[in-house]
């Protein structure tokens, strides 16, 4: 299914694309009546032998079919009809295309394959232009087919940096397009002179006119039997009442599926603004959280193309089912963390926390790329862990044993951040950087940090016993923890970025940890995490410290073994 979703999104642009050229090469055909109507009909013997080639034809019937059946399918599965209005626009436009289409398809690839009638130019414009209500439903498809081209174009490729530059350049010429096409079709009118005939002398384009569904009444001309007639007909009426049918049998479905909502449950969304949300099962997390109008970011439309949507997933993470391979596909390209998921696939089955990670607002001008800093501020608790007497060990083990015990090192560090709530941020050398407080608040994060500091402790002990008989000396480490505000958010190069922080208290922590060693000692934090946690370190000797690049002490506590630490987080 995942392998699935992938396939329809490229299929839905291969298909869309194909229809794109062969509306724009039709229309730029039409703009020939500006020069001349051999002109237009030159061009058309030139390109309609490849449309009617069985290359041609199986690209263009079969893009058609798939690009519908891809729109309903699209239909089906949205929970919710909210939408920005260009992606409404684009829905309804699409969809307005097949029922005026229909009778001109019936009557040109009717008359070429039922009656083995090639129609040319001349014939067609004297009927269409003659009749003022073909004229009037030609004009609207016109319109309505165009402007579902540029949308879906504009839409797709607005995301490649190469179109940013060109776009203003395209503008005018989306506009000019259907204008050129009026202005052509008016000069083609006044060369075969259609409006200077007398209304009461029949003319072969009735024939058009008739089995187009004119308002005229039927005439034909001796050469056609009404079999003939009856095909035709029978063709266009088979076309809508096959959209009409299917568009039904989608909503019908819809409306079914809507009615058993009751019976599969509901899910709630914790939003960051403070709002709980409300969804049912298979709904993703931004169709609930358009369902409640609230802004969130979305580029792409909800495609799974542009990450815009992405957020960072709290409490329930654990519970969300794996990235689909679309999915994955656009986070890895990223680097994103393991709690951040698009917003546009993830489908939440139970109770969860969300950040948006992106600006509402966030416009394709927008500095959204990765690469540079984008956060918010934000109060964290902020954490650097540092392997002692790193260098002293690659100077007594050989690369590969030092490479082992660095990664057997960090994967512990690694495990007690994910016990104690803290995000891994980024590692420096043989230290990490951890941040608390992202998704559980600034109180429960300072206890959860302390209790991470404890467990790393312990972890390192645990490791010590693991590799005694590898080991010339036990591993040390040193610990720095302080809390405050900082810009919190996506940041670094555009091919490694990371959710990090950046700020004072980062420093500070930075700071702390290398007064560890200074110090004699393991663990430093300070007296404001130590309040915010609700802890009683009345036990342990406070003192005021001096840290590099701040005109201000800090009060901390100096702790020579985290492990006993724990009993002072029993409460």
């Amino acid at each position: 299914m995942t392998k699935l979703t992938l396939f329809e999104r490229r299929l839905r642009i291969t298909t869309g694309l194909i229809l794109a050229i062969y509306i724009i090469v039709h229309l730029s055909n039409h703009t020939l009546g500006l020069v001349s109507l051999e002109a237009m009909e030159s061009m058309r013997k030139f390109v309609t032998p490849f449309w009617r080639s069985w290359v041609g034809g199986l690209l263009i019937y079969t893009s058609l079919l798939t690009h519908f059946g891809l729109a309903l399918m699209s239909l089906y599965r949205r929970r919710t009809l909210r939408m920005p209005a260009w992606e409404l626009a684009q829905l309804l436009l699409g969809l307005s295309i097949i029922p005026l289409l229909a009778g001109h398809v019936a009557f040109t690839w009717g008359a070429r394959v039922l009656m083995d009638f090639d129609i040319n130019y001349e014939f067609l414009l004297t009927g269409i232009l003659s009749d003022n209500w073909l004229l009037f439903r030609q004009g609207l498809l016109l319109l309505v087919a165009w402007s579902h081209v540029v949308v879906g174009l504009h839409f797709f490729f607005r995301l490649f940096s190469w179109y940013q530059g060109w776009s203003l350049h395209l503008y005018p010429v989306s506009i000019l397009m259907p204008l050129l096409v009026v202005l052509s079709m008016v000069r083609v009118g006044i060369e075969l002179e259609v409006w200077q005939q007398d209304p009461e002398i029949p003319v072969y384009a009735d024939r058009y006119q008739d089995n187009y569904g004119s308002s005229n009444d039927s005439y034909y001309g001796a050469e056609e039997t009404s079999a003939e007639k009856s095909a035709s007909e029978v063709l266009r009426d088979g076309i809508l009442i096959s959209f009409y049918g299917l568009l039904f049998l989608t909503l019908a479905a819809r409306a079914f599926r809507g009615k058993t909502r009751v019976k599969t449950g509901s899910v709630t969304i914790k939003h960051v603004n403070g709002q709980v949300l409300k969804g049912v099962p298979g709904q993703t997390i931004l169709e609930i959280i358009r369902s409640h109008s609230i802004p969130h970011a979305s580029l792409c439309g909800g495609r799974g193309r542009c990450t815009t949507c992405r957020v960072r997933v709290g409490e329930g993470s654990l519970d969300l089912e794996k990235p689909s391979v679309l999915e994955k596909f656009a986070l890895d390209r990223i680097g994103a963390a393991p709690n951040v998921r698009l917003a546009c696939q993830t489908r939440p089955l139970s109770a969860l926390q969300i950040t948006p990670l992106m600006a509402p607002d966030l416009s394709i001008n927008s500095d959204w790329r990765e690469g540079g800093v984008s956060g918010e501020e934000r109060e964290i608790v902020v954490l650097f862990v540092d392997l002692r007497g790193s260098s002293k060990m690659s100077e007594i083990h050989l690369p590969y044993d030092v490479l082992f015990i660095l990664n057997r090192f960090f994967l512990e560090m690694s495990d007690a951040l994910t016990a104690s709530h803290g995000h891994y941020a980024q590692f420096e050398g043989d230290g990490l950087l951890a941040l608390y407080g992202l998704e559980r608040g600034l109180k429960q994060g300072c206890l959860d940090v302390l209790h991470g500091a404890v467990d790393m402790q312990l972890r390192i002990n645990q490791l010590n016993q693991k590799l005694k008989s590898e080991l010339k000396e036990p591993l040390k480490i040193g610990i720095g923890i302080h809390c405050g505000q900082a810009i919190v958010g996506t940041m670094g190069p555009p091919t490694a970025p990371n959710y990090s922080a950046i700020g004072d208290c980062v420093n500070a922590a930075a700071r702390l940890e290398g007064k560890s060693k200074e110090l004699e000692c393991v663990l430093v934090v300070t007296d404001d995490v130590v309040q915010n946690a609700g802890a009683d370190f009345s036990r342990f000797p406070s003192r005021n410290i001096s840290l590099r690049g701040k005109k201000l002490s800090v009060l901390a506590y100096a702790i020579k073994n985290p492990l006993e630490v724990s009993s002072s987080l029993e409460n």
